[in-house]
C-alpha cells in the first residue's frame, strides 16, 4: 500500500469525489435534504473551487481518491470567515491520521488566504469527525452563521485562526 497523498483536486478528480461523498454520505445515513448530499457542487468540485479565495484537497492512494476537503468563503456571511466544506474520507482512509494532514491542509490555506475564523458544520453522529475538529481547536458554537443551505446539520463550531 502506498502513502495517501494530499494535492489539490483536478479537473478529471471530479466523478471520484463526487463518488466519495455521496457513498460516505449514504453510510452515516446522512439525509438526502439540507445537507451536502444535495449540492449541486458535488459533480462539478473542480469547478466549484476555482472562485478566489477557496482551494479543495484530495487524497490519492493507489490512483484512487480515499477522500477530501475544501475551505471557501462562508456564504451569505459579512465576516472574514471561512468554511470548512465536504470532508468525507472512505473507511479505508479512516483511523491512518489522514484526516488531522487534510485540516492542516485546509487551515495552512485559510491563513494563507487571510481569513480571521473558521466555521463548519456537521451531523451530532459524527462523534469521530468532532473529535478531530476539537483537537484541531474547532469549539462548538450555539447556531449556525452564515446560510449554507444545510439546514439539516444541527452541530456548528468555530475556530480563530
Amino acid at each position: 500500500m502506498n502513502t495517501p497523498i494530499i494535492r489539490l483536486i483536478e479537473k478529471r478528480d471530479n466523478p471520484q469525489i463526487a463518488k466519495v461523498i455521496r457513498s460516505v454520505l449514504i453510510d452515516f445515513n446522512v439525509p438526502k435534504v439540507g445537507t451536502a448530499y444535495a449540492d449541486a457542487a458535488l459533480d462539478c468540485m473542480f469547478e466549484t473551487y476555482q472562485k478566489p479565495k477557496s482551494s479543495y484537497f484530495v487524497v490519492e492512494e493507489n490512483n484512487k481518491i480515499i477522500g477530501g476537503a475544501g475551505i471557501a468563503q462562508l456564504d451569505n456571511y459579512q465576516g472574514n470567515v471561512c468554511e470548512l466544506q465536504k470532508m468525507y474520507f472512505l473507511p479505508e482512509a479512516r483511523g491512518r491520521g489522514v484526516g488531522m494532514q487534510m485540516m492542516e491542509f485546509c487551515l495552512a490555506k485559510a491563513n494563507e488566504f487571510g481569513f480571521e475564523k473558521i466555521y463548519l458544520e456537521t451531523m451530532e453522529y459524527m462523534v469521530h469527525a468532532q473529535t478531530l475538529y476539537k483537537k484541531a481547536g474547532f469549539e462548538y458554537i450555539e447556531s449556525a452563521i452564515g446560510d449554507t443551505g444545510h439546514y439539516s446539520c444541527p452541530v456548528h463550531m468555530l475556530k480563530k485562526l
